[in-house]
């Protein structure tokens, strides 16, 4: 549990981050690119060192671990940066944020497990919460294409939570996070190569703002940031909390990242945060807390754990037993 959320603050400061790296000239695109690349090539090297055994790569773990690294990793990220061109962040990140929703459902109807009333209520109150933290409100104008990449990007981190769910049940979360990566990099090194980009870009330093004004950094120092603390670390952490306590409760915790982006944007952006705001923090954070506790405490796996077979994937905040079924 403490893996998940030290992930969701790294990726609610890498967003602020990343924000700071686009205005020095790389584009949104390119930045995903570059993250995806640069996280593969310091991720795989230590993952051949640390687990060099784990890495090898089962014929019938190929296409689960493509689709993790391009429709998990490169496609989640390229679908928000879509959204929040059409649409406001806020709105964006919300929708987006139904994904421990969509985990919940797919448990529920596709797969007949059993979910207790109070798990609904703690997601009702997240939901609720994340819309008083984007301020969503009438007159707010919808793009259709916004909507679905918003929707795209929810889907996406779904498929991320039960796939990385499905494959740490019988593999370690360093090796399986390695390999999504280089799946994922290789995606857009085919798609978009990097010599049709000018890498002179990497040598701007820009001004940093609010708390560390007066400080210059390099553009390749924010990209750094990006790819070890805003990649490689808090996915390895998500991967590794998946393993123990499944991907709908790892789903529920990562909702804190928007309330947490949202304080580190208002830190350092001066993104100033409303009333309602600061109270729908609160209330996700009571939802997460409610959803928490609707679950018996899972077993932990030994990280040298081996399993012959996949595991049955747990259940969403499952009531069927106390000795809940150990499942990114």
């Amino acid at each position: 549990m403490v893996a998940v959320v030290v992930a969701a603050v790294l990726f609610a400061v890498n967003g602020t981050v990343a924000k700071l790296a686009m205005t020095s000239g790389i584009g949104p695109t390119r930045l995903v690119e570059l993250r995806t690349l640069g996280s593969a090539l310091v991720l795989v090297p230590v993952a051949l060192v640390v687990v060099r055994r784990r890495m090898v790569l089962h014929r019938r773990d190929v296409l689960v671990m493509a689709t993790l690294g391009v429709v998990g990793m490169a496609a989640v990220q390229w679908c928000y940066l879509v959204a929040i061109s059409r649409l406001p962040v806020g709105l964006a990140l919300l929708i987006e944020y139904t994904a421990p929703l969509l985990i919940a459902l797919w448990a529920r109807f596709v797969l007949h497990e059993a979910v207790r009333p109070r798990a609904w209520w703690g997601l009702a109150a997240s939901l609720v919460g994340l819309t008083m933290v984007a301020q969503v409100r009438r007159g707010v104008e919808l793009d259709a294409v916004g909507l679905a990449a918003a929707g795209g990007a929810a889907v996406a981190l779904a498929t991320y939570y039960v796939l990385g769910e499905r494959l740490v049940a019988r593999r370690d979360p360093l090796s399986t996070q390695a390999w999504s990566l280089a799946f994922a990099a290789l995606f857009w090194a085919v798609l978009q190569p990097l010599w049709t980009w000018d890498v002179s870009v990497l040598a701007v330093e820009g001004t940093l703002p609010g708390p560390l004004a007066g400080l210059a950094a390099p553009t390749w120092a924010l990209v750094l940031w990006v790819v070890v603390l805003g990649t490689v670390v808090p996915y390895t952490l998500v991967l590794a909390g998946v393993r123990v306590i499944g991907a709908a409760r790892a789903g529920l915790l990562g909702m804190i990242e928007p309330v947490a982006a949202a304080g580190v944007a208002w830190l350092v952006l001066g993104e100033s945060m409303t009333i309602v705001q600061v109270a729908g923090g609160a209330v996700v954070l009571a939802g997460v807390a409610l959803a928490e506790t609707a679950r018996a405490r899972p077993v932990a796996v030994l990280p040298d754990a081996v399993l012959p077979e996949p595991a049955r994937p747990a259940a969403v905040l499952d009531d069927a037993a106390d000795a809940t079924p150990v499942v990114p």
